[in-house]
């Protein structure tokens, strides 16, 4: 792909985030405590927040922590919060029944804590994110406890998968991340548990348990909804 051709594609991939964004500020309310995620799509988000005169926010990563407080939007903490109404977020994937793999940003800790706090999850995308089967494409990412990655990266290989270290990566909770390819994720429920009970195993990218409830996904044609 020559360097203009590639340019126009991350202009329209960017301009896709931008819409994906817009149509997710149509569920926030004012006064509201809002779950935030983590990602490119998220900041696009993050930019329009200030006008929605939120009540504050609970985030998933320190990045999104410190782009709202520069908005001078406040920060709370879930222990303190309770359930939130609703969590906006991206995808690395999704799938037709809306499972997701999440943690390119390293974030899927506790972006999945967030998730699972929360009535809602919006989940807004670009359409190169949609994927007959998840794994293919992204490998799943899978937060370990430092001193368990090579323990669980071998059971991740008597599974048949490949992990790879994610190097000079560390997680807000201090840990590891081994991105893990060739994953059966066919049966995507059943993948997160497998992976859960590793031993060492933190969190894992596979979001069956807590999949959107709502997913917008942005094309050139305009935005196409999808609920469960």
């Amino acid at each position: 792909m020559s360097q203009s051709a590639n340019n126009e594609n991350l202009d329209k991939q960017l301009a896709q985030k931008q819409a994906a964004a817009k149509a997710a500020l149509e569920y926030v309310e004012e006064g509201m405590i809002l779950g935030v995620g983590t990602g490119s799509t998220v900041n696009c988000l993050i930019d329009l927040l200030p006008q929605m005169a939120l009540k504050g926010a609970v985030t998933s990563s320190q990045a999104t922590e410190a782009r709202l407080k520069a908005l001078g939007i406040d920060i709370l903490d879930l222990n303190f919060v309770g359930t939130l109404d609703l969590y906006i977020d991206g995808a690395d994937e999704f799938d037709a029944q809306l499972n997701l793999i999440k943690g390119g940003g390293a974030a899927l800790t506790r972006e999945k804590i967030v998730a699972a706090a929360s009535k809602q999850f919006v989940c807004m995308v670009d359409e190169s994110k949609q994927v007959a089967t998840l794994g293919k494409a992204f490998p799943v990412p899978i937060e370990v406890l430092p001193q368990a990655r090579s323990y669980v990266a071998r059971k991740l290989v008597e599974m048949g998968a490949e992990p790879v270290y994610r190097e000079g990566v560390v997680t807000d909770y201090g840990n590891v991340i081994l991105d893990t390819y060739d994953l059966d994720v066919n049966n995507p429920a059943q993948t997160e548990k497998t992976l859960n009970n590793i031993v060492g195993v933190v969190c894992n990218g596979v979001f069956a348990a807590n999949k959107a409830n709502v997913l917008l996904k942005a094309t050139s044609q305009g935005i196409e909804k999808f609920t469960q």
